[in-house]
């Protein structure tokens, strides 16, 4: 595996401007970013997006909505991750800064600098060689290089604390950037010098982002590589406070720190000093997921990991028994929702589920149930969404539009759950079902034809540059072409991500 950052600047361009790594989400596969970031970077040319803007006060700093807000809801019902599609045109001009040749080496000397300390970072964004997704390369880079680390330093430590960053992305402080790619001290002298290379990126983001100095938008892999540039600094600064320092180890994979020690007063006095060191950032532990373990072989492993491989081997393929696994299924979503391991179950159950021939007897009764996980465990939805298919296209043809409406009504009373919405309309308007799924959500809109906006560009004075981001270029296929049950290869990147998240 290698590096996105030890990549040559043309290779690294390159991979950034894929729509993977645009935004990196599972999506069904009729929506496609690819056209529009393709037309954008021709239209744009050598310019950056600055040349296609009006003048003051109708510039995009100066209006809310030039990035897209996609909600997913974290619960079911009050804690909401949002997710932003930043506008194409500032994509791609940070892209184009970024891999400018003198920058692309200023950052891999930085990051030599910066990783040089008491913090050993397991999670610099991979490259993908073409032949897995770019996920799937960051699931087996977390699970060798973070988990598995992990259990090898139980032969010399006898402590783990865990604990992580409350709302990393959305309370970075974008002056920090400069700091941490130039130093704080150069960084301070030349605040006002607009062609510093970290001045450009504060400058940008805050360009898209309505001139807010708090957060980063989360989604691209380019915005992955700024927040480990800036957690990078910060582990800088922990070195600077624990030099000399002996008797420890901190593990960081993103914004998830592990600190192992030979007692509990040490790994308290660890991190104390990264609490201190994260808040010049802007960021701040969250303590309701620190945690302390004097057996780490147990502390390294997620509980829900451990809950999750004892329902690995369910049977659910007699039908007999689908209710009760299924009521298993749903036990372990309220214990832990929105889980990397109900994802993982999830998927399982589809792919045994998918095999089933027969209608159950108590099938009405099985949809509610997975309706009521997906409640408790929205982002679960692509692989449940699967399974109610499969479910549902065994139940009398004449039934199944009358099914699907109730399912459609029950979850659109979730909050705020863009992304599930989603799915919902995969399944919904699949072949054979036709139903005209109702959403207040764009993509959703934009696939039912509607003409909606993603991103605000009432800044763009460009006729040409508006026609490339014509959102109408992201349904790139028929949604009633699908299969009314999906195949499993379709969830494949919801599968490779899922232990991960």
């Amino acid at each position: 595996m290698t590096r996105i950052v030890d990549l040559e600047a043309a290779a690294a361009r390159s991979y950034l401007e894929k729509p993977e790594c645009y935004f990196r989400s599972d999506f069904p596969p009729y929506i496609s970013f690819e056209a529009i970031l393709k037309e954008t970077a021709a239209t744009l040319g050598e310019d950056t997006y600055l040349a296609f803007q009006k003048t003051k006060p109708n510039r995009p700093v100066d209006m809310p909505g030039v990035n897209y807000e996609l909600l997913s809801t974290k619960d079911g019902r009050f804690a909401w991750r949002p997710f932003e599609l930043i506008h194409p045109a500032i994509y791609m001009t940070l892209v184009k800064i970024f891999c400018e040749e003198s920058n692309w080496k200023l950052l891999q000397n930085r990051f030599k600098e910066l990783h040089s300390g008491v913090v050993e970072c397991t999670s610099f964004p991979m490259a993908s060689n073409g032949d897995d997704k770019h996920d799937a390369v960051q699931v087996r880079n977390w699970w060798l290089r973070y988990e598995q680390r992990s259990l090898e330093l139980s032969m010399d430590y006898t402590h783990l604390l865990k604990t992580d960053v409350s709302n990393c992305y959305g309370s970075l402080y974008t002056h920090s950037i400069p700091w941490a790619l130039h130093g704080y001290k150069a960084a301070k002298a030349t605040q006002n010098d607009k062609e510093l290379f970290g001045n450009k990126i504060d400058f940008h983001i805050r360009n898209s982002r309505y001139g807010q100095t708090n957060g980063i938008t989360q989604g691209s892999v380019l915005m992955d590589i700024i927040a480990e540039l800036v957690l990078a600094y910060v582990d800088h600064l922990i070195t600077e406070n624990l030099t000399g320092e002996k008797n420890f180890h901190i593990l960081r994979y993103r914004d998830d720190y592990s600190i192992f020690t030979l007692n509990d007063q040490r790994a308290s006095e660890i991190v104390r000093v990264i609490s201190d060191c994260l808040r010049k950032v802007g960021m701040q532990l969250g303590a309701a997921k620190t945690s302390v373990s004097t057996n780490i072989i147990e502390g390294a492993i997620k509980p829900e990991k451990l809950a999750g491989m004892q329902l690995e081997n369910m049977d659910i393929t007699q039908a007999k028994t689908i209710q009760k696994q299924l009521l298993r299924l749903h036990s372990f979503a309220r214990l832990y929702p929105n889980t990397g391991s109900i994802k993982r179950l999830a998927d399982s159950a589809f792919k045994k589920i998918s095999t089933i021939a027969e209608p159950p007897e108590d099938l009405g009764v099985q949809v509610a149930i997975i309706c009521d996980i997906a409640v408790i465990s929205p982002s679960a939805f692509p692989a449940l969404s699967g399974i109610l298919a499969k479910l549902i296209s065994l139940a009398p043809e004449s039934d199944r539009q009358g099914i699907w409406g109730k399912v459609a009504e029950k979850l659109k009373r979730i909050p705020h759950n863009g992304h599930l919405e989603i799915w919902l309309q995969r399944v919904t308007r699949a072949k054979g079902v036709g139903l005209t799924f109702d959403s207040t959500e764009p993509i959703c809109q934009i696939v039912n034809g509607n003409s909606v906006q993603l991103w605000n560009n009432d800044w763009i004075s460009n006729q040409a540059l508006l026609k490339a981001l014509d959102v109408k270029k992201i349904v790139v296929s028929n949604p009633e072409e699908l299969d009314a049950v999906p195949h499993t290869e379709e969830l494949s990147l919801f599968r490779e991500y899922a232990e991960f998240s």
